[in-house]
């Protein structure tokens, strides 16, 4: 990855200490001998004004060579100022005294202007380091910012590493980190500067556990990082070890965390398989034994409901195994809608005709309300109708001999609502989100209920329709799930 300069650029930051001193002095002396001639030109040029003008010019110039250039260089200027100003002030420009008061002003002169160099170049000084400390604060927050904004991959290291180069003038910065077995490699160059310096390595690393190396060079002919400067560079090496540690442990996290779900999801299944599928096997199993028995003999009526129950058992045992490949379907992401005009009420209507049998068996009453018109939605005729059908199933399997299940379709703005609503033990308030979750099954759940997939199977295909379900309060005992889809947004798909 190459680059002339960090991402967010943050300003170039003044070298200090070892090379940054040496630089600082010639800068200052520099400073120091410009501003004194300045003002002794300026002093010459209006020296018929008065020997005070020669002394404002003198004071003006170090004050502006102390701003300028710091504590040495407000320092530098008032000694020579302090040598220079009474040669200016000479008829004969010699340096020499006729009268004691003439070395007193000298003398009042320097201390003067060396409280002035003091002072302002001291301030000047300050504000230059607290610059420098913002600089770096906001140099690290955007370090923090990227390491922290999500994983750590290739692009977040070269982002991080990109952004060092400028305030640390490097030419080259690689960091290589090996997250439990996982080797990541970034590096950044800066744009016009030839690597061959003088290299910084530091370990990144959290306690005992090593994670990786961050290795810094120079450009050729450059010295080394200056003390802030490396002191700068670690402190970014302790914030990427920190998140690269954090990334390392979240990532076991999300690992444990997914094979708890898959044990959960293995016993779950297990549950189901040996407890749900053996109910409908077992009736299976009678039925035909008995149409097989040939000591036993049945007339056409005893006939008829024997096959019928082994129908009814056989679309119960599909719909189970149904349920059990949709859920693999949506861990996998690819419960996919095959979407085609659908009115809403043929296939209400059909699911009703299928399970009115079951309803009778039960002795609950299935109560149906339809508008005259209902329009036609874009939707997955079959997942629609699984969708009805496990809502039915599941009211059911929840309500008592004698109770009415109720099914009300409608249109509201912008959707078809279904609400579905029994005379059971009702949902507990802290239970409503969970009952959607797969095998989850309430306290209150009676010994015959489902696998737990029903409603998990139902929320995803309303979502995956661009509708929501939700547990909705009722009059007395019972409980009603309602859902929606949208009439625009599925005729648009």
């Amino acid at each position: 990855m190459n680059g002339g300069g960090a991402r967010g650029s943050v300003p170039s930051m003044v070298e200090r200490h070892g090379s940054a001193w040496g630089r600082l002095s010639w800068r200052a002396v520099i400073t120091g001998l410009v501003a004194t001639l300045v003002a002794a030109l300026l002093s010459l040029a209006t020296s018929e004004v008065g020997p005070a003008s020669a002394v404002a010019v003198f004071m003006l110039a170090v004050t502006v060579s102390a701003v300028t250039g710091g504590l040495w260089g407000g320092l530098i200027t008032a000694v020579l100022a302090s040598i220079v100003l009474p040669v200016i002030e000479q008829p004969d420009h010699t340096w020499h005294f006729e009268q004691t008061r003439d070395v007193v002003a000298a003398v009042v002169f320097f201390a003067v202007a060396l409280v002035v160099g003091l002072v302002v170049g001291n301030a000047a000084d300050e504000r230059a380091n607290a610059a420098r400390r913002e600089r770096e604060a906001r140099l690290l927050a955007m370090l923090s910012s990227t390491l922290l904004a999500g994983d750590i991959t290739e692009r977040v290291l070269d982002e991080f590493a990109q952004v060092l180069l400028e305030p640390l003038g490097l030419a080259t910065c690689t960091v290589s980190v090996s997250l439990d077995g996982h080797e990541v490699r970034a590096k950044a160059t800066a744009g016009g500067e030839m690597p061959g310096g003088p290299t910084e390595v530091v370990p990144l690393g959290v306690g005992s556990v090593p994670l990786g190396t961050l290795v810094a060079e120079r450009p050729a002919g450059k010295r080394p990082l200056a003390r802030d400067q490396r002191l700068l560079l670690e402190a970014a090496s302790r914030q990427a070890a920190t998140a690269l540690d954090r990334a390392r442990l979240d990532a076991r996290a999300r690992l444990a965390q997914v094979d708890a779900e898959t044990a959960q999801l293995r016993a779950a299944m297990f549950s189901s398989v040996t407890h749900d599928l053996r109910t409908p096997l077992a009736s299976i199993k009678a039925s035909v034994t008995g149409l097989l028995d040939p000591g036993v003999t049945f007339d056409a009526a005893q006939q008829r409901e024997l096959l019928l129950t082994v129908a009814e058992e056989t679309d119960r045992l599909n719909r189970l195994v149904g349920n059990i490949l949709d859920l693999a379907k949506i861990r996998a992401g690819a419960l996919i809608p095959r979407r085609s005009a659908t009115a809403v009420d043929e296939v209400v209507e059909a699911v009703v005709a299928r399970l009115r049998r079951a309803f009778d068996a039960g002795g609950v009453r299935l109560e149906v309300t339809l508008p005259a018109s209902l329009p036609e939605i874009v939707a997955d005729p079959m997942q629609f109708d699984q969708v009805v059908t496990n809502l039915l199933e599941n009211a059911l399997r929840h309500s008592p001999a004698g109770g009415t299940v109720r099914l009300h379709v409608s249109v509201v703005p912008k959707a078809i609502r279904v609400r579905v609503s029994d005379e059971g033990p009702g949902i507990p308030v802290e239970e409503r989100e969970m009952v959607f979750e797969a095998f989850y099954r309430g306290h209150a759940a009676p010994e015959s209920a489902g696998s737990g997939l029903g409603l998990a199977i139902v929320r995803a295909i309303v979502t995956a329709h661009g509708g929501r379900i939700w547990v909705e309060e009722t009059v007395g005992a019972g409980a009603a799930l309602v859902f929606e889809i949208p009439i625009e947004e599925s005729v648009t798909l």
